[in-house]
């Protein structure tokens, strides 16, 4: 998120949310600003916006696009020879070195659900004046982010407890609810931003909303949602909210009416690639990017702020700068069966993994101190050599994490037309092989294999895959993820009774006192 809303101070800690007098005390604080006297003016209720945003950013650092990615079979864990088991454990579906592996994703979620629901809880409070359409825009905002974590809570730890209200304090050991009235509010919060926000496509850089949620990705999730519930869950609609002739509706909106489109050049969309293989980077703000996490160098080595992209770090190369990639840590090494998936005429293979020997690197593992070493590593959103860049390498890289690229668009446009507009859906199908490919030869007859495999080559390493196997069933995960032939370090065996779901921090079980138990397998 950059200039309007990041450019704006974080307001992780804008409120103090608890009182601080008597009941038999009235007045407010004159000297702070707290919940109960902030919210008066549209400027402040774009504040509160703001500090739900600002949630965004940190899952550049513990979130779930590296442990999914590391549960997924499209990486390992890596990192290096004398870091944490942790990470291994991550890969292996193990839970013993710490007990907290999984805690950034479920704090980080619900910090903005709780920031969500404070904003919507007092957007009455606000003189709105004669411009009620923004009151609108901000709650359309709010409850697309609000459905967002939840989505994503739901997705990697099952049963949650959902939230559409800031709980009070007889509601802190509330438990968890089953998935259809998780899914029911997921529903008709990212239906609400769909049907009022307007058909403003807010990408392009120089637009005053830019970095905005739309009408598109609101959208799109819909349509991301309405399969993973329904795949997973066995059930013919989400949640009794969206049929599936709406959710085809939804996402055929977005395919024929967004704006949005695909880049011509795919490696185009990657600074790594770009870097590689002398193209012109198409830039943060090109079409193809529906939503993203923004990110900026302003932080200038403050680990303070949370500007810039702490990600690219993770899973940069080990043990120094390897021109034109800059150093990281070596995590998520990735396999060999990702590389092999793509044919060398796939523009994707060389624009998605670093190949060390393919591409005339000397990475010598041992030396660096790399960790189940592949060959391979991420092109995407790695590190590049950047002259002009300032700030610590650790935390200030400002490449944008997409969270729905068109592509994705088109292929889940796609899969939820197979079975009642064949044609529009191998037309979506096709727009994104033969971008893939540079020409038509390379295109495949329409059906869910020949979707899923292009939803693997075309987003991998963007935190989509493991989701992508466990919506398909437990028996299409363990035969994608298990690998018990390669031996010693690179042995990994998927627990089906997990059900695919990782495991809760164990903080949050004592917390509850009792009202939350253990995912099942862990």
């Amino acid at each position: 998120m950059k200039k309007n809303i990041i450019k704006v101070a974080v307001l992780a800690l804008m409120f103090s949310f608890g009182s601080c007098s008597d009941d038999f005390l009235k007045n407010s604080p004159y000297t702070q600003q707290v919940e109960e006297n902030f919210y008066k003016t549209p400027q402040d209720g774009f504040k509160g916006l703001v500090a739900v945003y600002d949630i965004l950013q940190r899952e550049a650092y513990g979130g779930a696009l590296m442990n999914t990615e590391i549960a997924s079979d499209d990486c390992y864990g890596g990192f290096g020879t004398a870091d944490s088991n942790t990470i291994l454990e991550w890969d292996r579906f193990q839970f013993v070195t710490d007990k907290e592996m999984n805690d950034p994703i479920w704090e980080n979620a619900y910090i903005g659900i709780f920031r969500a629901n404070v904003l919507l809880k007092n957007l009455d409070n606000i003189n709105w004046g004669a411009d009620t359409a923004l009151r609108t825009q901000y709650e359309a905002e709010a409850r697309f982010l609000r459905a967002y974590f939840h989505f994503q809570l739901a997705r990697v730890f099952g049963d949650i407890v959902p939230l559409d209200h800031p709980l009070t304090t007889s509601e802190f050991t509330s438990p968890r609810a089953p998935a259809d009235v998780t899914y029911a509010l997921i529903a008709s919060d990212f239906k609400f931003a769909a049907d009022n926000l307007g058909n403003e496509n807010y990408s392009t850089p120089g637009n005053v909303n830019y970095g905005r949620i739309t009408k598109w990705a609101a959208e799109a999730y819909l349509g991301k949602a309405f399969l993973f519930y329904t795949d997973y869950y066995s059930k013919p609609d989400l949640a009794g909210v969206v049929t599936k002739a709406e959710a085809v509706t939804y996402i055929n909106d977005v395919v024929n009416n967004s704006g949005h489109d695909l880049v011509s050049n795919f490696a185009s969309l990657w600074l790594g690639s770009s870097a590689s293989e002398g193209v012109t980077y198409a830039g943060e703000g090109n079409t193809e990017m529906v939503f993203a996490i923004r990110f900026n160098s302003s932080g200038n080595a403050n680990w303070n702020l949370h500007e810039g992209n702490r990600f690219s770090v993770n899973i940069s190369t080990r043990g120094g700068d390897l021109a034109p990639y800059g150093q990281g840590w070596g995590g998520g090494p990735v396999t060999p069966a990702l590389f092999n998936a793509y044919s060398d005429a796939d523009t994707r293979k060389k624009a998605t993994i670093i190949d060390y020997v393919g591409e005339g690197l000397n990475f010598d593992a041992d030396a660096r101190g790399q960790r189940q070493y592949t060959g391979y590593a991420w092109k995407k959103l790695t590190r590049v050599l950047d002259p002009a860049f300032i700030g610590d390498f650790q935390i200030d890289n400002y490449e944008d994490i997409p969270l729905i690229r068109f592509s994705d668009v088109l292929l889940t446009a796609a899969e939820l037309n197979l079975d009642s507009n064949a044609g529009f859906a191998q037309t979506c199908l096709d727009r994104v092989r033969s971008r893939a490919f540079g020409n038509t030869t390379n295109n495949v007859p329409v059906n869910m294999t020949s979707i899923m495999n292009e939803r693997r080559l075309e987003l991998a390493l963007e935190g989509h895959r493991y989701f992508d196997l466990i919506r398909k069933g437990m028996g299409v995960t363990a035969t994608a993820i298990n690998a018990t032939n390669m031996g010693g370090e690179f042995t990994v065996n998927f627990r089906p009774e997990t059900l695919g779901f990782f495991a809760l921090p164990q903080s949050q079980i004592l917390l509850s006192n009792g009202a939350i138990t253990q995912n099942p397998g862990w």
